[in-house]
């Protein structure tokens, strides 16, 4: 019953991350850090990794090892909720950005902002060097963001799959929106596309590329946590204060990709908002504060709960 329970809590976070994932500016790392997951996650996919290189060498018991090692009972329900929510969600998002894009903004503007704090409790403060490295990140961060490319068309096989190698990458960092690196790379627009009008040639080379890069990602990703999980971790609560650039609602919000044509507003930009503009933005700003506070004070409780029982 309880693996159940938490083949069902699974399901749940793999639906909040992919929500997420696809919005550019918030990622489905930070949404896992949220949730209590995101290291547990990283040794999954490394598990994953480790057993394919085994195979790939033809190391079958070494293969079967690796894998019974995994944590199914996340990897499984949270992978099916990720998948079925970009599916079903991505039009009605996409949607949603496009005809209240400061309000959406606003939501996940409170969102971010509240997971960035309730991440710094994730890692000890002792050491100045922590803090400089989550000011130099988040500094590095606003910056890059601030980048942007003209939109690609049609792009080739190759250049989709490079896409889903580096945006998936970005979907497990903390802060770093895989949907707003695509953006950023002019590829946004196509890989939406590709999952709207059901491409599935194109939709199977995007993921293998993602598959490649996630599993060499991973590997390094996880290496590090082992070796120095607090600078990792103080450059991840970095990286997410960084991408409140992305977030903040005006005069975009997260940006627009026009659904008549291929057409990209900005998001970067940042302004004030004119007198009648900051109601809503504000509010859903408040909602999504309050909801990753609750979240992340249930989830405490629940695991101190668990780490009672005998």
């Amino acid at each position: 019953y309880r693996q159940y329970c938490t083949a069902g809590a699974g399901a749940a976070r793999g639906v909040a991350m992919g929500a997420a994932d696809v919005v550019p500016g918030v990622s489905g790392g930070t949404i896992a850090v949220v949730l209590g997951i995101y290291e547990r996650l990283v040794d999954a996919i490394r598990g994953v990794s480790a057993a394919a290189g085994r195979l790939l060498r033809g190391d079958w018991r070494g293969c079967g090892q690796r894998l019974a090692g995994v944590d199914w009972w996340l990897v499984v329900p949270l992978l099916a909720g990720i998948l079925g929510t970009i599916l079903l969600l991505a039009s009605v998002i996409e949607t949603l950005l496009e005809d209240h894009p400061e309000t959406m903004a606003g939501l996940f503007c409170g969102l971010v902002a509240a997971s960035a704090v309730s991440a710094c409790r994730l890692f000890e403060w002792r050491g100045g060097d922590r803090i400089t490295l989550m000011v130099a990140s988040a500094v590095a961060t606003f910056a890059l963001l601030g980048l942007q490319s003209g939109p690609v068309a049609d792009p080739s096989l190759l250049v989709l799959a490079g896409a889903g190698a580096v945006a998936i990458c970005a979907m497990i960092l903390p802060g770093i929106s895989g949907a707003f690196l695509l953006l950023m790379l002019g590829m946004y627009g196509a890989v939406i596309n590709v999952v709207t009008d059901l491409r599935y040639i194109d939709a199977v080379v995007f993921l293998a590329g993602a598959a490649v890069g996630l599993a060499l990602f991973s590997t390094v990703l996880g290496r590090l946590l082992d070796r120095a999980r607090n600078p990792v971790m103080a450059v991840m609560v970095g990286l997410m204060a960084g991408s409140l650039r992305v977030l903040w609602p005006w005069p975009n919000g997260v940006g627009v990709i026009s659904r008549h044509e291929n057409e990209i507003i900005s998001g970067t930009g940042l302004d004030w908002p004119a007198a009648g503009e900051w109601l809503a933005p504000t509010l859903a700003a408040v909602a999504g504060l309050a909801a990753v506070l609750i979240i992340t004070r249930l989830a405490r409780d629940r695991g101190s709960a668990l780490e009672a029982e005998p």
